[in-house]
């Protein structure tokens, strides 16, 4: 489940953003100066997105983006009273992926947070290496085959490769079951945690029968699957 990190001293605007971020089927991280923000981000890594105040006590917003474009390229949505181009532009310039106004329709921001996300997975893919390496298994990215480290290779389907790259590509982030199938189907999610599981069922049967029992993918129950960096 992708984590949001909503920054704002405001606690009913934080509020209002973390009930719409739960309808949404995001999970929702706050902080309301911005060393918290920071404190956040580096205590969560697997946040997918920043949604940041200019205007904060402790640290402004502006400050905090140049923190976190020191070693992270996790979107960031500013959302500020700030209202003139100046300000946009020196909020874009900083290092920014969007920026709304106050006072905002929460249905915009929430349009926005998906674009931005759906940017962001575009970009990771593009730079993720044609070969992934997880545990004892080599991952080409290219002629879609899983071997182990001993050359032996593991048949799969082409939903079951989906399901292994996507979990591969993005180490430690937990992807719910209507988040894997929204990616590899490619289609609006219907009723389908019961289908992804029994997908992520043969995959690890196949992986684990082929490895001695590397346990590649994990289940974080009640919130979805992920495989870790090793």
């Amino acid at each position: 489940m992708t984590k949001i990190l909503v920054a704002d001293d405001d606690r009913e605007i934080a509020e209002l953003l973390e009930i719409y971020i739960k309808n949404e089927g995001y999970e929702s991280v706050i902080a309301y100066d911005g060393h918290e923000a920071l404190s956040k981000l580096h205590t969560n890594p697997d946040i997918g997105l920043v949604i940041l105040d200019i205007m904060m006590p402790e640290l402004n917003g502006l400050e905090v983006v140049k923190e976190i474009r020191k070693d992270s390229q996790v979107p960031v949505l500013i959302l500020s009273a700030k209202t003139s181009d100046m300000d946009k532009i020196q909020g874009l310039i900083t290092g920014a992926d969007d920026y709304v106004t106050k006072p905002f329709n929460p249905l915009e921001i929430m349009a926005r947070v998906k674009s931005l996300l759906r940017r962001s997975d575009n970009r990771v893919q593009d730079i993720t290496p044609d070969v992934l390496n997880v545990g004892s298994l080599i991952i080409n990215k290219d002629s879609h085959e899983v071997k182990t480290v001993s050359g032996e290779r593991i048949a799969l389907t082409a939903l079951e490769f989906g399901i292994l790259y996507l979990l591969a590509s993005h180490p430690n982030r937990v992807f719910s079951a209507d988040d894997i199938f929204e990616r590899v189907w490619q289609q609006e999610s219907v009723v389908s945690a019961k289908t992804v599981m029994v997908h992520v069922s043969h995959l690890r049967d196949k992986i684990e029968e082929a490895t001695n029992g590397d346990q590649v993918i994990q289940t974080v129950w009640g919130v979805g699957y992920k495989i870790e960096r090793r």
